[in-house]
């Protein structure tokens, strides 16, 4: 893997990329870093693509002072990575939070974004403010890192991979680092009601990848359901699996993407 910062105002982007060929940006979720995709990248450059995962803004390896750090301002570094890799129209993978940035991305610029997969995609609200005051009063010191820490492990399903354990570990000690914390509070108050609003301006084909036990919704299968009736896009639903399929699944969610990434793009 080859490592680079991308400049951005306030800040710097981390990324990691190997491989030759079309772009495919993966985008990790609020509290996760861009290994969450560690068993994707190796799979999709031996597939012939140029595999590519950035860090969210306070997250991972990218910088913490940043003056913002909502939706928009990730589809923003999504962008700016696109064009750093030179990747333009590149295929955004984005989980959670990470769907969000790439649903805005594509509608902002859609010459930059040719496919999107959007795996347990956050592109709307889900609850009542009050609900979401709570989520913030939770993750307040000194008891939210250890909020966090239960709810994230609860959030994977019956699957996972001999390295998980080892993982979620690094993930939750990643936010122990300086700045992390704040940055990490700071992106959970955006608001997904810019993706949204961007859901009628994509016209990148999309595959909506739902795990049937993502406990981040009520109803998963019809949560993807609705985001694929908002653009133009699909669903692969992968049984047994919760919130971070591609880290529990690799392989499923493999065998979903690949025939997608392959197919030739028509726009909606």
């Amino acid at each position: 893997m080859t490592m680079i910062d991308v400049p951005r105002e306030g800040g710097s982007v981390a990324v990691e990329f190997s491989g030759d060929g079309p772009l495919v940006l993966c985008v990790p979720g609020m509290g996760e870093t861009r290994a969450s995709f560690r068993h994707l990248l190796p799979a999709l450059a031996a597939a012939g693509y140029r595999a590519a995962a950035m860090d969210l803004r306070g997250h991972g390896d990218s910088s913490t002072d940043f003056p913002s750090y909502h939706d928009d301002a990730a589809a923003s570094d999504v962008l700016a990575v696109i064009d750093a890799l030179g990747g333009a129209p590149a295929t955004v993978v984005g989980n959670s939070m990470g769907a969000a940035a790439g649903v805005i991305a594509a509608a902002q610029r859609p010459e930059a974004v040719e496919r999107l997969v959007l795996i347990g995609p956050f592109v709307r609200d889900h609850g009542s403010a009050a609900a979401r005051l709570l989520m913030r009063l939770m993750l307040a010191r000194p008891w939210g890192p250890s909020v966090w820490a239960k709810y994230y492990r609860s959030l994977f399903g019956e699957q996972v991979p001999v390295d998980h354990a080892e993982h979620t570990d690094a993930s939750l000690a990643s936010l122990k680092r300086p700045g992390r914390w704040r940055a990490f509070q700071q992106t959970a108050r955006t608001s997904h009601a810019p993706a949204e609003a961007a859901l009628p301006r994509v016209a990148a084909p999309t595959l909506v990848v739902m795990g049937d036990q993502d406990r981040d919704f009520p109803d998963p299968a019809a949560e993807a359901r609705w985001v694929a009736d908002a653009l133009p896009g699909r669903v692969a639903m992968i049984a047994g699996a919760g919130h971070y399929p591609m880290g529990e699944q690799p392989s499923v969610v493999l065998d979903a993407v690949l025939p997608f990434l392959a197919e030739s793009v028509t726009r909606g």
